[in-house]
């Protein structure tokens, strides 16, 4: 692609590149590459990060942790470096709306060659270089954005056709100036046209992007040396795969920061995506899982204490974020969403959530008992065992406490009450679970079969080890379903692969997480690397990555795949196969699979629930999620139809279960809004519902294959 300089006279380029050799030696590529962005009559531009010596000798440590632990070798040559370049600059300008293409290509023709073999001689002036070009751009448009806002927003016409793709990341890199100046000004006009929507007046609306603009400004211009490090070094790291990260001695808690446990917030994952900080899963039992409201790829956008107002958080930092959300227990915090499944970024919710610490005992293995009528109208006793994780207090265990906690213990405590009390099969329901301990997974399986392996693990020299139930005991022998979702991860898809391969159970639900590798955090000199060092296999031989564990019954997924799970991140390791640990089967349920899906399918074509489920994630997928039309009318009508549809769904289900229906789309928001906060601030048990659709139908395929087997052993 053309140099920026090629328009000028033969004798011209011959001086400017001769004064571009002199500050080569003299300064270094940064300033040259930068005096080439911004032309020769550009403002001066001051060079204002550089590379620390330890972060030099880091990115040599770096580079041979990764070739000699990670579980996929990679060879660092020149294509590695392309991919790297490729990386950064994603990372850097991922929406693609500072630089145009010849500045991207201005970078590539000077850096992309060789920026990963320069990794393993600690050279990684590329990051700075590259950076600061980008931070001045960035700096100087924020500041145009924000002299220029009062008499832009008034030349707005929102009658014209017009359009703004919202994700940019697979697309060109714009132009020339001109296209990222329309960029911006479509970018600002959708966010105008979005606040309008929202009933806010055009002093409000100024006065909003005023202040992001500025809290924008102040970010970029805090950003230090250790940021763009780390940043650049994650952008070679996740070339390997997206769990293997650098952690900065400084920065080690911005990377999916967890405020649960011993923290006091509302027991939440989240992530930085774009400039939106974005909810990746919730704790079970923490205080936003109980509220109900939030939801796995909501956005946070404005964050406030109690009643005081609300602060636009568009562009934060995630710890910044976090540090807003947490406080003190029993203190409120407001939360303002976007849901995952709005198209438009115009939908807001308002989510309040009374601050709680995330407590041990209910994390803990919970139990209940459905009472079920079969087709012949009689009641049938199904016990349910709710594993929001796998854990064990390790500290306990070394202290000889004979009492220590565990998944596996409180489950066989839990089991056998339930066997006692009449339960004729069992429902074991990992939906949201995260997983947790390798340890418990092995254990657990313990309990359902005689002996025998529940997993294999895979190094990265290729070795292939066991965990396994060493010695016959005990187990429980009746019937066994497996509920999952796609939140079900890790130890969660062990167990419940274990169980599908051993015919030990029969899985219900939809597909799981896909997460099937394994990770260790090594320390550096600097900073720390969490590498992958190894991938989980079933005792078929099947991996869990990528793929998960795939129902045999299915029932709807609440959650989209195309944004939640393994699948969903870029760079993911592959699906792939290894010899089978065993093949025996204690039950052969794959004759039966097509007769209980159909009977489950019967089922659901009856039930509001199900319905409702079908309904929603049909209409979801019906929405164009690409472009988002800046014209205020059709937006209008798309939020009014989105309402209305949400309305009509709503009320279906309600009739179908015999409830009272809304009378507006506000009526039902302010019904459900209440409710929620009622159930937040009284901070109500997270016990079983024993009415949850999903149980109800696992206790029937449950019955289902029951009897079916039971007649099939009668006609043999």
């Amino acid at each position: 692609m053309a140099n920026p300089i090629i328009e000028l006279s033969p004798f011209k380029q011959a001086v400017i590149m001769q004064y571009h050799q002199v500050l080569r030696s003299r300064l270094g590529l940064g300033l040259v590459v930068a005096s080439l962005l911004l032309g020769v009559n550009a403002p001066s531009y001051s060079l204002t990060l550089k590379p620390e010596s330890e972060q030099r000798v880091a990115s040599i440590e770096i580079t041979k942790k990764l070739q000699q632990r990670h579980y996929e070798k990679r060879d660092i040559n020149k294509n590695l470096s392309y991919e790297f370049f490729d990386s950064y600059m994603q990372s850097v300008d991922g929406n693609k709306q500072i630089f145009t293409q010849n500045e991207v290509e201005t970078f590539k023709n000077h850096f992309a060659n060789s920026m990963a073999t320069s990794l393993t001689q600690g050279k990684i002036d590329p990051a700075f270089d590259i950076f600061n070009s980008y931070q001045n751009k960035l700096v100087n448009r924020l500041e145009q954005q924000i002299e220029a806002l009062p008499q832009q927003i008034k030349t707005f016409d929102f009658n014209k056709d017009d359009s703004l793709i919202l994700d940019r990341s697979e697309l060109a890199w714009p132009k020339n100036q001109d296209a990222i100046d329309l960029l911006w000004h479509k970018r600002l006009k959708s966010a105008v046209l979005s606040m309008q929507l929202q009933d806010k007046k055009d002093d409000e609306i100024l006065d909003l992007l005023s202040k992001r603009y500025k809290n924008q400004l102040k970010r970029i211009n805090k950003l230090n040396a250790e940021d763009v490090f780390q940043m650049y070094m994650n952008a070679f790291t996740t070339l390997y795969d997206p769990h293997t990260n650098y952690l900065s001695p400084s920065n080690s808690k911005n990377f999916d920061i967890s405020m649960s446990l011993k923290l006091e917030g509302i027991g939440a994952m989240l992530r930085m995506k774009d400039e939106y900080t974005q909810v990746v899963r919730l704790i079970h039992a923490g205080p936003a899982a109980k509220q109900g409201q939030l939801s796995p790829s909501d956005k946070i956008v404005g964050v406030a204490q109690d009643e005081d107002e609300m602060v636009d958080v568009i562009g934060w930092r995630l710890d910044e974020v976090v540090n807003l959300i947490r406080g003190k227990k029993g203190s409120i915090v407001r939360l303002e969403v976007i849901p995952a499944n709005s198209k438009d970024n115009d939908s807001r919710n308002i989510i309040s959530i009374v601050r709680d610490e995330v407590k041990l005992e209910e994390q803990a293995v919970q139990k209940a008992m459905l009472d079920i009528k079969d087709e012949k109208g009689m009641i049938r006793k199904i016990g349910v065992l709710d594993i929001p994780a796998f854990y064990i207090d390790f500290e306990a265990l070394r202290n000889r406490d004979p009492n220590y906690k565990s998944t596996t213990r409180d489950t066989a405590k839990l089991l056998t009450e339930l066997v006692n009390d009449g339960a004729e099969g069992i429902i074991i329901d990992l939906r949201n679970n995260g997983g947790g301990s390798l340890r418990e997974a092995n254990e657990l399986t313990g309990l359902f079969i005689d002996k025998g392996p529940s997993v294999q693990i895979k190094l990265s020299d290729q070795r292939v080890y066991q965990e396994a139930k060493r010695q016959f005991s005990p187990y429980y022998e009746g019937p066994v379903i497996v509920l999952i979702n796609r939140m079900s991860a890790s130890a969660s898809e062990i167990f419940a692969g274990a169980l599908q391969d051993y015919g030990r159970a029969i899985i219900v639900g939809s597909g799981s997480y896909g997460k099937g590798t394994v990770q260790s955090l090594t320390p550096l000199s600097h900073g720390k690397l969490k590498v992958t060092e190894s991938k989980f296999y079933r005792i078929s031989g099947d991996s869990t990555q990528e793929r998960g564990v795939l129902p045999d019954v299915k029932l709807p997924g609440i959650y989209d795949r195309e944004v939640i799970g393994e699948s969903a991140l870029d760079k993911a390791m592959k699906w792939d196969q290894i010899a089978p640990a065993i093949n025996r089967k204690f039950n052969d349920y794959t004759g039966i699979l097509s007769q209980l899906q159909k009977k489950t399918d019967e089922r659901a074509a009856k039930d509001p629930d199900f319905i409702y489920f079908n309904d929603k994630i049909a209409f979801e997928k019906s929405l164009d999620a690409e472009i988002l039309s800046l014209n205020k009318d059709k937006r209008e009508k798309l939020a009014r139809s989105s309402e209305e549809k949400s309305l009509v769904l709503i009320n279906k289900r309600r009739k179908g279960k015999g409830e009272a229906t809304y009378k507006t789309f506000a009526s039902m928001e302010e019904a459900l809004t209440k409710e929620a906060d009622e159930k937040s601030a009284k901070g109500l048990d997270s016990s079983i519902d024993v009415k949850d659709p999903f149980l109800q139908e696992s206790a029937h395929v449950l019955l289902d294959s029951k009897n079916i087997m039971q007649g099939l052993k009668l006609a043999n």
